[in-house]
């Protein structure tokens, strides 16, 4: 076995860039951060999230990108990174590291930064951290370095004996490895613009997800819903393309115009058993139905999906009415929630099909309870949500199920969001699609729904 030689520590000059702003890291961006920097001081307006959008890493990875991805992406951003890998003999560790050092240097002197892998500190389980060196003082024989990881952390100074014994990785006892990026800038592309939630948003999230979820689950994401459950991974996957993925678009292609911008989370157990210990455990939430529930403190739908996913496709159809009408009537957001919790597709499109609910509209409408059809859509929202007969739910579904059927229910959707600044309720959209005042068709509504055979869902 070799000894390993002291490290040569040849004498340089000082060379300092300036300009520089320091940025403070999210969560396992350290690399992302130190280009940002790198950015902002050639008038690059590209933040963190911009880096990792750029790298083209999958999210459900859960970190931030690794020497790899960031040569990658520095290619991508006009940069050129060099080598980047550089070995290292141990026997001759003194002479090769300073010559290592001298070549960072030596690009300092031309004005070009280095970001360096290196370990974080000297603590034996201490975690890789990239760095962006931006100067060397003599006098000191000290390492100049913006240090992402912390708040203040411009201008950061480290001995450079220092530095040279935490730049290296020993995978072995006889190979080590360097790694240098340089921040050599040649062309300024423009960079692919990404909708939220973007790449960057939906990593940080999962990161943060891991640090409580429990083993066993799987996550797949169909933007802007991740879907995280606990059945096997390639069921996990059905549920996200044939569920979550179909149902967002067909309610895309016909009835909203844009998806959520924000992140929801759809939690999927396999059984009620499941559904309701990780219900307390991740929720601190006690359900008060079988079926599933919305908690809009963590934009999380939370879903046994062993009776069925009508809930599912009920639920998901909220976050598009949000998106897209976040003033809109409770009765039309439960209106066409209720149609698609049992739903289908026709001809390529989106449609509710008859379920549990027709026995209560059918009833209502022969004791001559239900309301007109004017006084449905002007109920406020406690008002359509206090009726615990669920009488307005039933409506609300078999109102929307008759202008489906009708061939009016696409073209009374889209009006109704063109009309949303005017009339909050939806009655002048519903007017004109039908051609009249609604209430002249309610015994034509009653009619039609009375004549319907229930069907089970």
């Amino acid at each position: 076995m070799h000894a390993l030689l002291p490290l040569v520590l040849v004498a340089l000059p000082s060379v300092q860039l300036e300009g520089f702003q320091h940025v403070k890291q999210k969560p396992d961006f350290c690399g992302e951060a130190d280009v940002e920097m790198a950015l902002r001081r050639l008038g690059r307006d590209i933040d963190q999230d911009d880096v990792f959008n750029a790298s083209g890493l999958d999210p459900l990875k859960g970190r931030g990108i690794w020497a790899d991805d960031l040569k990658k992406v520095l290619t991508t951003l006009g940069f050129e990174p060099g080598q980047t890998w550089y070995r290292v003999n141990p026997a001759k560790s003194g002479s090769e590291m300073d010559a290592q050092f001298a070549e960072l240097h030596k690009d300092l002197s031309k004005g070009i930064p280095s970001i360096v892998c290196m370990h974080y500190d000297a603590q034996p389980k201490t975690t890789e951290h990239f760095r962006l060196i931006t100067g060397y003082d003599a006098r000191t024989d000290e390492v100049v370095y913006m240090e992402p990881a912390e708040d203040d952390g411009a201008n950061r100074r480290m001995k450079r004996a220092d530095f040279l014994a935490l730049w290296p990785f020993k995978p072995a006892k006889d190979k080590w490895t360097v790694i240098r990026l340089r921040l050599e800038e040649k062309s300024k592309p423009e960079l692919q613009k990404f909708t939220k939630p973007t790449p960057a948003e939906v990593v940080q999230h999962v990161m943060e997800l891991k640090e409580t979820m429990p083993s066993g689950f799987t996550m797949v994401w169909e933007k802007p819903f991740l879907v995280i459950g606990n059945e096997s991974p390639e069921k996990v996957r059905s549920r996200a393309k044939d569920v979550v993925g179909w149902t967002r678009d067909l309610l895309l292609k016909d009835y909203f115009p844009k998806a959520p911008e924000t992140m929801e989370d759809v939690w999927v157990f396999k059984d009620a058993a499941t559904y309701e210990k990780y219900s307390r455990e991740l929720f601190q939430t006690e359900p008060d139905t079988p079926y599933g529930f919305y908690l809009s403190s963590r934009k999380s739908m939370v879903m046994n999906i062993r009776p069925g996913y009508g809930t599912l496709t009920h639920e998901l159809v909220h976050p598009f009415m949000h998106a897209n009408w976040p003033e809109g009537p409770a009765w039309f957001n439960e209106g066409l929630g209720s149609l698609f919790e049992f739903p289908g597709e026709r001809d390529g499109h989106f449609i509710g099909q008859l379920n549990w609910r027709l026995p209560g509209v059918q009833t209502a409408i022969r004791e001559k309870t239900v309301p007109k059809i004017s006084a449905l859509v002007k109920t406020t929202e406690d008002q359509f949500y206090d009726d615990d007969s669920g009488v307005h739910y039933a409506m609300a579904r078999y109102l929307c199920y008759w202008l489906q059927e009708k061939g009016l229910l696409i073209k009374f959707v889209k009006r109704a969001q063109e009309l949303k600044g005017e009339d909050k309720t939806g009655l002048k959209a519903l007017t004109e699609v039908l051609g009249g005042d609604p209430d002249t068709f309610q015994k034509e509504w009653e009619k039609f729904t009375l004549a319907l055979k229930r069907r089970s869902s």
